[in-house]
């Protein structure tokens, strides 16, 4: 199990306005410190934590962030419906379009998914599996 992932941005606040467009609706809360920005899914009492946590930090090495070649988080939402919006969203908070949502060929049926670029040049997912919605067959 993924227990956290980390991207280094090196505009805390232009990274804050994106995460905070779609994160949230997807049930992170945001903790916010010197070290950046904390992700993460609320816990029940008595529960194991819920993972994987999503931290936004400067580089530890004071060099500028990067994002990695072929490197990509996905973030699993409730809808098609969810993707889209949440897309939209993420563009409208400084995101780069890195493929509108929608079903791709070489994917599952119910594959719906959108793909952006943090501010800082990070790819990211957008994605819903949902087998009680309309595939791209149906």
């Amino acid at each position: 199990m993924i227990a956290y992932v980390t991207v280094g941005a090196d505009d805390i606040a232009r990274a804050k306005r994106f995460y905070t467009a779609f994160l949230p609706a997807l049930g992170y809360g945001l903790n916010e410190g010197p070290e950046g920005l904390s992700y993460v899914l609320p816990t029940q009492q008595g529960q194991p934590a819920a993972l994987p946590d999503f931290y936004v930090k400067p580089t530890f090495d004071g060099r500028p962030a990067s994002a990695g070649n072929g490197a990509m988080i996905a973030f699993e939402a409730r809808s098609q419906k969810q993707v889209h919006d949440l897309h939209a969203a993420a563009l409208a908070a400084g995101g780069f379009d890195e493929g509108q949502p929608g079903f791709r060929a070489s994917y599952g049926p119910h594959f719906y998914v959108g793909y952006l670029r943090d501010p800082q040049g990070n790819k990211i997912a957008l994605f819903s599996s949902d087998s009680t919605e309309t595939g791209r067959d149906g």
